[in-house]
């Protein structure tokens, strides 16, 4: 007896449609799996086997051979265990209904039969969608994860004999759906930009990274507050869309991240230690997986202490700051995974980390000072927007009763800039002006006539790259929409500027 059941396998982010055939045929008992299956499909043969016979089903006494289809398609993960049970029980006549040419089935089986969930089941799911597959049946603890696409009919199971008994016209299993249209409201954080005494500057340009998607460096002694406003980053962050969501989701799914098995409704802020190595940062493995800088897609990647992380580890930064993608080339795959972020890197000045302190003095000498500012190159300075240097806050700063704005009012401020940008560039498909392809800057980065004129006097005095100068126009597009203005002016050029006069102090 032979059947034909449809699963599908995950390569990085992009789902491809496997066919599962199976064949009964006499002979000596054996159970073969061919098609590139890798180990742990070729261990599903003992999960399936068992499950079958505690399910309260015989497994067949006949040579079984499994192939599939393609066959020069590498094949890996446990998702195709429920699709080869099926084919086996279809083609040993307990599965009745002749029609599953429709129906896509994927879950891991354990032991006693339970459908056990799985990773990258959205990703499945919207590659399916994308395929033109309508029908899938989906581990019932990924239900939530996979009913965010509309136009799809999830139906969830829990184990293989209601699998079956749902194929058999025994049991009805309704669509799942869940309503995600008011889920995105205002998170609860703990830590809040009205903690910041003072740092008045720090909290702009932070403000502006976050609207426009700006990378950002800040420089300055021990104990001004580098870190402890870039933990507070996620209190600000602009909303994300429905559309973000969805490509945050997917990442996570196949990293096995998702926890809550559902739509991940808040920006990632990814901050890994200095120790992290090249591939922890960027992704890798056998079969590459998703590394920071994917996983910080559409949110924030934070490096505190820059200069420690080693500089082939920083230099691997380059490609995906630049192009928001990071490809993974291995012998198995060549895998392409998304990496727009903002990132958010601090460091110290010097090796001591009091160079310009007002209040303590450098010990370091002018040689370490350069290896350690020799760390970042210049390249890599120049795929980073927003440059700006922090002093500690002083006495009365810190025990004066002002009170600071929080972080809900700086955050319906981005919110408003975000939505502008959103509406701008609908039609072009990407979400902030970080974003711009260079075709597009002179079209939506204009800039008065005097504005103009202070652009072209201070691209000739700090000596800017083009690469700058485009994110200088950015920036000043992000900071002219904060102010409500179509027009980028002479203070909106002017701050811009000023994030990027650092270069020559320390750099130059």
């Amino acid at each position: 007896m032979y059947s034909n059941i449809k699963t599908c396998v995950l390569q990085g982010l992009t789902g491809s449609i496997v066919e599962v055939e199976t064949d009964l045929s006499r002979g000596l008992p054996v159970f073969n799996i061919v098609g590139l299956p890798d180990i742990s499909i070729k261990e599903s043969k003992e999960r399936v086997r068992t499950a079958i016979k505690n399910s309260g089903y015989d497994f067949p006494l006949s040579r079984i051979t499994i192939n599939l289809v393609p066959a020069n398609l590498k094949k890996e993960g446990s998702q195709m265990d429920l699709a080869i049970a099926v084919g086996i029980l279809k083609s040993s006549g307990v599965i009745i209904d002749e029609n599953l040419n429709d129906i896509v089935f994927v879950g891991e089986l354990s032991l006693e039969g339970k459908v056990n969930p799985i990773e990258g089941a959205l990703a499945i799911i919207i590659s399916l969608r994308e395929l033109g597959v309508k029908r899938c049946v989906v581990p019932y603890d990924n239900r939530d994860e996979c009913s965010v696409i509309k136009d799809m009919e999830i139906i969830p199971v829990e184990s293989l004999g209601q699998t079956v008994d749902y194929l058999n016209g025994e049991i009805v299993i309704e669509r799942y759906r869940k309503s995600f249209e008011n889920g995105f409201k205002e998170d609860e954080f703990t830590l809040d930009f009205a903690d910041i005494k003072g740092q008045a500057g720090l909290k702009r340009a932070l403000e502006v990274a976050v609207s426009g998607g700006h990378n950002i460096l800040v420089i300055g002694p021990p104990g001004a507050g580098k870190t402890m406003a870039a933990r507070r980053i996620p209190s600000i962050m602009p909303e994300l869309t429905f559309e973000e969501a969805i490509e945050v989701t997917k990442i996570y799914s196949i990293t096995g991240l998702l926890k809550t098995n559902s739509l991940i409704k808040q920006r990632p802020f990814r901050a890994p230690h200095h120790t992290a190595s090249a591939v922890s940062l960027i992704g890798g493995g056998r079969i590459p997986k998703p590394g920071e800088v994917s996983l910080a897609h559409n949110g924030v990647l934070f490096l505190d202490e820059l200069p420690e992380f080693p500089r082939s580890v920083l230099e691997v930064l380059r490609q995906p700051l630049e192009d928001g993608t990071v490809t993974i080339s291995r012998a198995n795959a060549t895998l392409t995974y998304p990496a727009k972020f903002v990132l958010v890197a601090s460091m110290n000045p010097c090796p001591c980390g009091f160079l310009g302190d007002p209040v303590h003095t450098c010990t370091c000498s002018q040689a370490s000072i350069d290896r350690y500012l020799g760390k970042i190159s210049n390249p890599l300075l120049d795929r980073i927007d927003i440059h700006i240097e922090v002093l500690p806050v002083n006495y009365e700063e810190l025990k004066g009763s002002k009170v600071e704005e929080d972080s809900a009012t700086i955050r319906s401020r981005v919110n408003k800039a975000r939505k502008i940008q959103l509406d701008r560039y609908r039609e072009l498909g990407i979400y902030s002006n970080s974003q711009i392809p260079n075709k597009y800057i002179k079209k939506f980065c204009k800039l008065s006539r005097s504005a103009e004129t202070i652009m072209n006097q201070a691209f000739n005095k700090y000596n800017f790259s083009g690469r700058t100068y485009n994110k200088l126009l950015k920036v000043s597009r992000t900071i002219a929409d904060l102010d409500g203005s179509d027009i980028i002016d002479d203070r909106h050029i002017l701050e811009s500027i000023r994030y990027r006069t650092l270069d020559n102090k320390y750099w130059g």
